[in-house]
């Protein structure tokens, strides 16, 4: 008999495949879809699911961040419709402003370009911290997210 935690990883496939070929708009269609397939689902389990997978609901439906080559800012073309401001804080802080709930899309994202001006990031549901090593990288940091986000609007 497979484990809990194998059979919601097994899930957890099912829900990228099911959002790569159609938009989802509600929890509630995915676990529909789940339970088509032969998948136990219930709207919390879907809904930790789509946490944990880095999942953001954006006008198109439920989206999964797309993983991002080392050093490039192409995954960041597809959050930016997401960012509403960037402002400094300090000599190693940037402060990023997202639509509501998408602040962990965006930061997950971000740690996924492995830019070496970002040190960490720190999401909650709204604003992301970047911090980065020192004044010279935070500001060529925020000089590459403005190019990233302006060249994807």
């Amino acid at each position: 008999m497979p484990s809990a935690a194998h059979l919601r990883d097994e899930r957890r496939l099912a829900i990228a495949r099911i959002l790569e070929r159609e938009a989802i708009h509600r929890q509630s269609e995915l676990v529909d879809r789940l339970r088509a397939e032969g998948f136990e689902a219930t709207q919390s389990s879907v809904s930790r699911d789509l946490n944990e997978l880095g999942a953001a609901k954006l006008e198109g439906g439920y989206k999964l961040p797309q993983r991002a080559e080392a050093d490039s800012g192409a995954g960041l073309e597809l959050v930016a419709e997401l960012v509403r401001d960037i402002r400094f804080a300090g000599p190693h802080l940037l402060v990023i402003a997202t639509a509501v709930g998408a602040a962990q899309r965006v930061a997950v994202t971000l740690d996924r370009t492995a830019w070496p001006e970002i040190v960490g990031t720190l999401s909650g549901d709204d604003t992301i911290f970047i911090a980065t090593v020192g004044a010279t990288q935070q500001r060529r940091l925020s000089a590459r997210l403005r190019e990233t986000f302006k060249k994807a609007s």
